[in-house]
């Protein structure tokens, strides 16, 4: 395979310097190995020939045989297009060519037979194909079965490059370099699963012959992908379960014990005593802490981070508690100290806005060790700020950070202080194998007692005096009221209600109660004076934008209404859901929506009204929507850059992978042995451009 990867796609036949450079700015195929893992998206089948009065406007891509009749020049300048009259023997259509016009009317002759191959289009009774592609008989009898379609981009199509372009230069590379696509997996274990081998996959990916091979290829590519992505991911974390120190703590003293017996607001759930014994567990290893903690949103995630920074504190260590945004970190704050104080715990919050006379003070209180707990934002991560002995470090929604801004904070001790990076946002696990997979997970899957299921309810458009009447009896009882919109100003390109509308309209409908409003683009000053009139019950109505998605916790707030929900992502409405439903009223989620809707809209609307759980919500998401950028980079510095699988569908090959790469590190952990030498260059290879983040959380 290294010879594929050292030449560059200029040298292949037929692609020359300036398709070669055309190639890789468009799709970023540099390399002959880059062509060889450019798959088709689909497939269509080229062994039936069909008759133009068969042709229905549902129809995909089909072939039809016949002969031109004639070509014709219609149009001026930039709008002329050649139109050529084509027949079956029965009946006719019309072929239109917009691009390349020249060399396409020198290319065929009327009379002579040729099969068309693209997607038939009716207008005014009348059928037509629109750029075609144009085989002789003989050619289109050696192209049957199945015929990928390879992803392109416009621009491709607009310099002569087709699908068919691509598919001759698979075939090109194959036959020049079939002979370097070697096996790198070991013998035995492609044996035992019986995989296809390599360079036959990926022939058959490019040209099956029929659907049951090109599932076999399919497969051990797939599994092929997933198997070396799984074996990097852990290798290093294993290397750093057994290489990294980290702190003891084998103390659970006063201010545990204090906390536990005198300030708990609440009987643990079982999830969550779990969960503590876990990281308990991971304190008294002496190896680093490296763990994820999941769970819904208002399951005492915040709590069970407080009761582990209290052993942190205990064992005379410091902790810090890292949130993306100052609302957020300040919600922590605020519980967080409120709670800790009670027995003695100095909690203080650093934010980019705090005033310097006070920032001086906290840094002097973490260098003499008088600060127990630090919360902030990003400003805990700058240089300036020095801990005598940073132990513990929780991350909140650890998603909106970056990798590298984590790693800083790793590095605020000479012992590596215990990492658990939390998230609201539930993640499949196929997607935890993958993104989290060099991290132990543990799962709060339990609410707290007396918290009720919000009940989620789709209401559209024209039905919004309901929705105000509901909004008035909710607020009668004494509730509170968010109101979301997509938009802060009105956008004549898109229909979708604004902000500065809504705001205007809620105040006129509902005098008597008051109404504050918050968005992004607010100066923090007035962001937070304004969301401190809701917090504090002074304003009766909250008209926000998503900056409420997270760090808002307000439990006499019982109605969520998101304006134009159909816009919205399922796993951001379910954010956005979890922001009512924090105390013991009945609380509702109202998902405002225009009536006309896509079958898949409807479908993610219908989601959120059938389920509150987070992990189902996620798993529907990752279906409905594929895995995409979820992560810039992974843990272990493999960027999620997927050729063939599919993290949505492939949940079976992803834990197939898994098991297999646990398999072959328990038999050879340092992949040292010599049958394992081509599986160590080809993970070489494959992720040479990582960056290692192997040594941080």
């Amino acid at each position: 395979m290294s010879r594929l990867r050292a030449t560059d796609i200029k040298f292949l036949k037929g692609v020359g310097p300036k398709r070669g450079e055309l190639l890789t700015k468009e799709l970023g195929i540099a390399t002959c190995h880059d062509l060889l893992c450019h798959f088709p998206s689909h497939y269509v089948d080229r062994t039936s020939i069909y008759s133009i009065s068969s042709f229905t406007g549902d129809m995909p891509m089909v072939q039809v045989k016949g002969c031109f009749v004639n070509f014709t020049l219609q149009g001026e300048g930039a709008k002329t297009r050649l139109v050529g009259l084509f027949s079956d023997g029965e009946r006719t259509m019309e072929v239109v060519w917009f691009r390349r016009i020249r060399e396409i009317k020198g290319a065929y002759q009327p009379g002579r037979q040729y099969v068309l191959f693209g997607k038939p289009s009716e207008f005014n009774g009348h059928w037509s194909m629109v750029h075609p592609e144009v085989d002789s008989v003989s050619s289109a009898a050696a192209a049957t079965g199945l015929r990928g379609v390879y992803p392109l981009t416009e621009k491709l199509r607009q310099r002569g490059v087709t699908s068919r372009t691509l598919f001759q230069y698979e075939q090109n590379l194959l036959t020049a370099f079939g002979g370097y696509i070697t096996e790198t997996l070991p013998t035995e274990l492609v044996e035992r699963l019986r995989l296809m081998p390599k360079r036959l996959a990926y022939e058959t990916i490019h040209t099956p012959r029929n659907n049951d091979e090109l599932q076999k290829a399919r497969f051990r590519l797939k599994f092929e992908e997933l198997y070396y992505l799984q074996l990097n991911i852990l290798r290093y974390s294993r290397s750093r379960a057994y290489s990294v120190q980290g702190m003891k703590f084998p103390v659970v003293g006063r201010f545990f014990h204090a906390f536990y017996e005198q300030c708990l607001p609440f009987e643990l759930t079982g999830a969550q005593k779990r969960v503590i014994k876990e990281i308990r567990a991971d304190m008294l290893t002496g190896r680093q802490m490296n763990r994820l903690l999941q769970g819904d949103v208002g399951s005492g995630k915040t709590l069970v981070a407080l009761l582990c920074m209290l052993i942190a504190v205990d064992n005379g260590a410091q902790a810090c508690l890292m949130a993306p945004t100052e609302i957020l970190a300040t919600q922590h704050y605020d519980t967080i100290r409120s709670m800790a104080a009670q027995v003695g715990v100095n909690v203080k919050l650093l934010t980019g806005s705090t005033p310097k006379r006070e920032r001086e003070a906290i840094h002097g209180a973490l260098v003499d060790g008088s600060l127990h707990i630090l919360i902030g934002t990003h400003a805990v991560i700058e240089d300036n700020v020095v801990f005598r002995n940073l132990g513990f470090v929780v991350i909140d929604e650890q998603h909106r950070f970056g990798v590298a801004q984590r790693a800083r904070l790793w590095k605020k001790n000479l012992v590596p202080p215990h990492v658990l990076v939390m998230t609201a946002t539930p993640i499949p696990r196929t997607l935890a194998m993958t993104v989290y997979g060099d991290l132990d997970v543990s799962v709060i899957d339990e609410l707290p007692p007396g918290r009720k299921p919000v009940n989620t309810i789709l209401r559209y458009s024209d039905k919004r005096l309901d929705v105000y009447r509901f909004i008035a009896g909710e607020l009668a009882k004494g509730r509170q009221v968010y109101i979301v919109y997509p938009l802060i100003k009105e956008n004549e390109k898109v229909d979708m209600r604004s902000l500065e509308e809504g705001y205007e309209q809620v105040k006129e409908v509902f005098r008597n109660y008051k109404v504050a409003y918050v968005h992004g683009q607010l100066k923090p000053a007035e962001k937070d004076y304004q969301m401190s009139l809701f917090v504090s019950h002074q304003a009766h109505i909250l008209v926000a934008t998503t900056v409420i998605e997270v760090g808002v916790n307000v439990p006499n707030a019982s109605v969520m209404v998101i304006e134009n929900a159909e816009r919205f992502g399922l796993s951001q409405l379910h954010q956005l859901r979890g922001r009512v439903g924090r105390g013991a009223d009945q609380s509702y989620c109202v998902l405002m929506s225009k009536p006309q809707l896509s079958k898949d809209t409807r479908k993610r609307l219908e989601i959120m009204t059938s389920t509150t759980d987070g992990f189902l919500v996620a798993e529907a998401d990752l279906k409905l929507r594929g895995p995409g950028d979820i992560e810039g980079t992974l843990q272990s510095g493999t960027a999620l850059d997927m050729k063939i699988a599919n993290l949505a569908t492939d949940g079976r090959i992803v834990q197939l992978a898994r098991d297999e790469a646990e398999r072959t590190l328990e038999a050879d952990p340092g992949l040292r042995q010599p049958r394992h030498a081509p599986l160590v260059a080809e993970m070489k290879a494959l992720f040479a451009k990582a960056i290692d983040w192997s040594m941080i959380s």
